[in-house]
């Protein structure tokens, strides 16, 4: 009875990691369906729509949108943290879409990972250069709390975080304006319109 019953708990735990996607994986992954897309014959615009579709399945997008928001967050009412996530959105959107549809076909191999905590790994890759661009090492800082529904919360691109960047983007913008965060939320609104 006690063999049963160990083998039964080793099938278990050896089954609960079956449908869970590994960091590095998911990360090849994501990237290969963007350069589908990316090398296809369609319009820009086209590429635009269905890169965001993929980022939003793909990106924290809300958890990335409260680590720019920094200690302001905590001053936010409800309705002011819903208007920003949807403004957040709009712009992490247009500007991730737009930004990637300028490559064609770009090439990105996944390299290692590196485990940081049950919560954290860190997946390496290089974009592969080419004679009109030198080798890109990108970094992703997947969250992985959940192992059946890994996130992207951060691309570390030749050692700069773009989300530490736009957290002090943000913070420059909160502190010209007296911590208005009106100010902000048009800025956000301005670039997604334009």
């Amino acid at each position: 009875m006690k063999k049963i019953f160990l083998i039964l708990l080793l099938f278990c735990i050896n089954t609960s990691n079956v449908y869970s996607i590994e960091p590095d994986v998911f990360i090849q992954s994501t990237v290969n369906r963007a350069s589908q897309i990316l090398s296809k014959n369609i319009s820009k615009e086209e590429k635009i729509n269905q890169l965001k579709s993929i980022a939003k399945e793909t990106v924290d997008i809300k958890g990335v949108g409260f680590y720019s928001l920094g200690s302001a967050r905590k001053n936010l009412n409800d309705s002011q943290k819903i208007e920003y996530l949807k403004l957040f959105e709009d712009y992490f959107l247009k500007s991730f879409s737009s930004r990637l549809a300028e490559y064609t076909n770009p090439e990105i191999e996944v390299n290692d990972k590196k485990f940081l905590n049950e919560n954290y790994t860190i997946v390496n890759s290089l974009l592969v250069g080419t004679s009109e661009r030198p080798e890109v090492k990108i970094d992703w800082r997947v969250y992985t709390k959940d192992p059946e529904n890994p996130l992207i919360r951060d691309l570390i691109i030749e050692g700069l975080s773009l989300a530490r960047t736009q957290k002090e983007e943000f913070s420059s913008i909160l502190n010209s304006n007296d911590g208005d965060i009106n100010a902000l939320f048009k800025t956000l609104e301005e670039f997604s319109k334009n």
